[in-house]
């Protein structure tokens, strides 16, 4: 795996932090849980693919119509998307936090626990290609990758681990049945109502690998 692969790994964790890895959870707890917990990592799997496609197109025209400079010259043009982007999420963090006595998760988290497959697809197409922040985030890593000069192959590793991380709760469910199956419903609930703490965290997380 090259460098420019490495560094973008740890954004894989942001990609499914909010309503994303909420979805994950409830669904392991439907009465068909397997099931509709495989479609919505297929879902995952081919929006964060497409959706990295796009973004590394859309970071090839910006390098073609504009030089994003070396990846060591944190003045370069490349840098300076993505201190754009940081700026953007500290807005997105700051708003949370002002709204965070008013915050309600999506009230369509609500109707997943009656969810079929053919839903929880689209339900794991929608959260990763309709969220904003996992557009900042796909778009981040291929300016980073077109940056750095890499080649496609160079994002694999990367739409992987997002579907590993996607996959936790029903791999929990498989290795830990009963204990999963009593804890789960607790920590449903408990990001239920910090939904505003868990979206403030993505933006915080995104931002430090971003600068760091």
């Amino acid at each position: 795996m090259s460098t420019d692969g490495l560094r973008i790994l740890p954004l894989a964790v942001t990609m499914m932090m909010g309503p994303q890895i909420m979805s994950a959870i409830i669904l392991v707890t439907s009465p068909r849980a397997v099931r509709v917990s495989l479609a919505f990592l297929a879902g995952v799997l081919a929006a964060t693919t497409a959706g990295v496609m796009v973004m590394l197109g859309v970071a090839g025209l910006v390098g073609n119509a504009v030089d994003l400079g070396s990846p060591s010259d944190r003045g370069s043009t490349g840098h300076i998307v993505e201190y754009v982007l940081v700026g953007l999420l500290a807005l997105l963090a700051l708003r949370n936090w002002l709204g965070r006595k008013t915050a309600e998760p999506p009230k369509w988290l609500g109707t997943l626990m009656s969810a079929g497959p053919s839903r929880a697809l689209a339900i794991g197409l929608l959260v990763i290609l309709l969220m904003p922040s996992d557009l900042v985030v796909m778009l981040t890593v291929g300016i980073h990758i077109r940056h750095g000069h890499g080649n496609v192959t160079d994002v694999v590793p990367f739409i992987l681990l997002t579907t590993l991380i996607a996959a936790l709760p029903l791999l929990g469910r498989l290795l830990f049945h009963r204990h999963a199956e009593a804890a789960t419903p607790a920590l449903r609930t408990w990001m239920n109502t910090h939904s505003w703490l868990v979206n403030i965290l993505a933006c915080l997380i995104f931002i430090l690998l971003i600068l760091f």
